[in-house]
């Protein structure tokens, strides 16, 4: 039985008999098991204390002094540590000021304006004594200067460039407008340019804060990637854009909310990388938010106000605009028109406004048959119109690139058609009569398709051969004339002039150099034939067209790039990959059929000429001569001399065609080595032969088709197309060669 320990109970069994007192002395009260281990330990000596335990000191009231000397030696030894940031090879400011106090003092730019090669933007007002005692020092504007990263790589026409956005954007050259056109031509890197406007702008703006929040790059899909590739590659992990280039409709409409909700002075990824198919599909969601700036690459592409994809990028709540393109110009001045509106809203009055008062009265004097008066007028309002949209307008040729680039020579090849050819080309305009169709200068659904016929007859037979066998309108009887036994499955080179020619480069240039060679051309039926070539000859090759996704190009340009690449040719659709691709692999470029569109041309002859070239370039545009290839070309000089007037502002381009004469389209002139050389009534010219002029002659400046120089065969200075031409060359123009402007005779 268990008894009561209290004191009360205690003192009443005291008091009892000696018995219950010995029983109660004897009792214990139960213990647990580990203090019985513990007891007994004790009891016999042996202890299993740890020995890392060490025996708590006694403590005493009395206080513990430290030698004054061994205190002082203390306090020095910490404070010979000043604090260090834990960040390997830290350079920048050691926390001068608390966190989250604000700076005292007078504000300073992000970067010294006064060093060395500093490219200042926006310089403020000088202040006098007076007004500096006055202006509250939280106000006072601050130097806007470039990334010295930047500006250290930024040459001379490229800085002009940034000055130029950066003035534009922030509406100090047009009060009220905030946008512009970046029209340099291709390969003077107006993408550095506008990745130095965006970064600065994100960064720093007179108020000592950032201008914008975000920014939007919109470019064709095939550029998506190589946009992000440049702004890694110039501001080095800096920042992080954030390019859309494919996923499912659910997955990219969570990235562009997660992008449109950012806020505040620092956002994560300011910058957004998108196609111009993407944006048109999911332009709701951007709506929805306010941007900073957007940039539109290749931006002719909004040539069009009616259009679904100008629509939605008119939509965007942004006053920024910058419009890059290379060839703003391309078919008339309305779309001109459009390019200017859409930056710049209202500048240029309405549309109607615009034809009325720019369109006609220049196109009218621009025409060779027009009266000395409508010229003067035309005249007039091309210095009118020249004058408001260079305000917003920047626009350097590719002469600049002569002092970095080695020499560029670009000729157009004319090739006669081989009998079958020419035979063909007789029996379908015998047949099909499109001249008869031509009204009024209005171009019939079976003239268009006349057009293509012959562009097609005049790359190679094989190509029309299918009509031929169907008996299509043009083509009757026309199967009779193909060899016997003649089968589309291997190409036979002999049967096209051009394809003839073509063989010969590929042949003398690769037994001859280690050059590359890029083929162009509008058809991916051409492109097949040139495959097929290929595999006679056994050259290794590779092919960008419509139908290889956006990834896989950017990788294969890239190995193609490549020095140790043994791919010899690259086949390329001017449609899909003719703009902003970079092929310096190569530097020998082949057009091997022209467009109506000059800047279609122009976009895919300039992809090997660009920063990064080593070698001298050589461009070939072969036509077929006397054909309607001939006549597209033509067509090209009428509205590239529009663009330069218009554009590069150039006073003496001749007017070289009627606009009756573009109608002949459908003529065969078999008796001409050049009937583009007839047309333009080349004064440099005698008896078929150049005669160079002198340095001095006013003929030097003239416009004479743009060509330096017009050759047959003892003028040409290239070995590669010398060898080719006894095959089917009959004449050849020198286009845009740097050799004069580089001292070479």
């Amino acid at each position: 039985q268990r008894r009561s320990l209290a004191p009360s109970q205690l003192a009443k069994r005291k008091a009892g008999d000696e018995d219950e007192e010995d029983e109660e002395e004897d009792w214990r009260p139960p213990t647990s098991r580990k203090r019985q281990k513990a007891a007994s330990e004790t009891e016999s000596g042996e202890c299993y204390r740890s020995p890392f335990r060490k025996p708590l000191a006694q403590l005493t009231n009395r206080p513990h002094c430290l030698d004054s000397s061994q205190h002082e030696a203390f306090i020095r030894s910490i404070l010979s540590k000043p604090f260090k940031v834990p960040i390997p090879n830290y350079k920048g400011p050691l926390g001068l000021r608390s966190l989250g106090v604000k700076r005292a003092g007078v504000r300073s730019p992000l970067h010294d304006p006064f060093e060395e090669g500093a490219l200042v933007l926006y310089e403020p007002p000088v202040l006098s004594a007076h007004d500096q005692l006055k202006i509250d020092k939280d106000k006072v504007p601050v130097h806007v200067v470039v990334d010295p990263v930047l500006s250290r790589v930024l040459r001379p026409h490229q800085r002009e460039g940034v000055k130029f956005l950066w003035d534009c954007v922030t509406s100090r050259r047009i009060p009220g407008s905030h946008g512009c056109i970046m029209a340099d031509e291709m390969g003077l890197g107006k993408t550095l340019q506008c990745i130095t406007l965006m970064w600065t702008l994100l960064r720093q703006s007179p108020d000592c804060k950032p201008e914008i929040e975000k920014a939007v790059v919109v470019s064709p899909s095939s550029l998506v990637r190589n946009w992000y590739n440049e702004v890694e590659k110039w501001l080095g992990g800096r920042i992080q854009p954030l390019a859309i280039d494919g996923g499912s409709k659910e997955e990219i409409d969570r990235k562009l909310v997660g992008f449109m909700n950012q806020r505040g002075l620092r956002v994560p990824s300011p910058i957004l990388i998108i196609s111009y198919e993407t944006f048109r599909l999911h332009a709701e969601v951007l709506q929805k938010g306010s941007v900073g700036l957007v940039i539109c690459d290749e931006g002719h592409r909004l040539k069009n106000s009616d259009n679904q994809t100008y629509q939605a990028l008119n939509s965007l709540n942004t006053p920024r605009r910058v419009l890059i393109s290379g060839t703003p110009i391309q078919n008339d001045l309305l779309e001109y028109f459009s390019l200017v509106h859409f930056v710049n809203s209202g500048i240029l009055g309405t549309a109607q406004e615009f034809k009325r008062h720019f369109e006609m009265p220049i196109l009218k004097g621009r025409d060779a048959d027009a009266s000395e008066a409508e010229r003067h007028k035309g005249e007039e309002r091309l210095k009118e119109l020249i004058s408001i949209v260079n305000r917003c307008l920047i626009r350097r040729t590719s002469d600049i690139l002569s002092k970095y680039l080695p020499v560029k020579i670009e000729q157009v090849v004319c090739c006669r058609l081989t009998p079958l050819q020419t035979e063909l080309y007789k029996n379908f305009l015998k047949q099909a009569k499109p001249v008869e169709e031509l009204k009024e200068g209005k171009i019939s659904v079976s003239s268009l398709s006349s057009i293509t016929s012959l562009k097609k007859l005049c790359n190679h037979p094989a190509l029309i051969y299918d009509k031929c066998v169907e008996e299509e309108e043009g083509f009757m009887g026309a199967v009779d004339l193909f060899p016997a036994g003649y089968s589309t499955k291997s190409v036979e080179p002999q049967l096209s002039g051009k394809m003839l020619v073509l063989d010969y480069i590929l042949a003398v240039t690769k037994s001859t150099s280690n050059d590359k060679v890029v083929l162009v051309s509008n058809y991916t039926q051409t492109l097949d034939l040139f495959e097929k070539l290929c595999r006679n000859r056994r050259y290794l090759y590779v092919r960008l067209d419509g139908t290889m996704s956006i990834k896989k190009r950017a990788k294969i340009v890239e190995r193609f790039n490549s020095p140790s690449s043994p791919e010899f040719i690259f086949m390329l659709s001017s449609k899909a990959g003719g703009c902003g691709l970079n092929l310096i692999g190569a530097n020998r470029l082949v057009m091997f059929d022209p467009d109506w569109n000059p800047a279609n041309d122009e976009q895919a002859m300039a992809r090997v000429w660009r920063d990064g070239q080593k070698k001298m370039c050589y461009i070939y545009r072969l036509l077929s001569t006397g054909t309607i290839e001939e006549k597209i070309f033509q067509r090209q000089t009428h509205k590239k001399a529009l663009s330069s007037c218009v554009v590069d502002e150039e006073q003496d381009v001749e007017r070289h065609f009627s606009l009756g004469e573009l109608k002949e389209l459908f003529t065969l002139n078999e008796t001409t080595t050049s009937d583009t050389h007839d047309k333009i009534k080349c004064r440099r010219c005698v008896n078929g032969h150049q005669v160079r002029p002198p340095p001095d002659s006013s003929d030097c400046t003239s416009d004479v088709s743009q060509w330096h120089h017009c050759a047959d065969k003892r003028g040409l200075q290239d070995s590669v197309l010398k060898a080719a031409w006894d095959a089917a060359v009959t004449f050849t123009f020198h286009h845009h060669s740097h050799e004069e402007q580089r001292g070479i005779p």
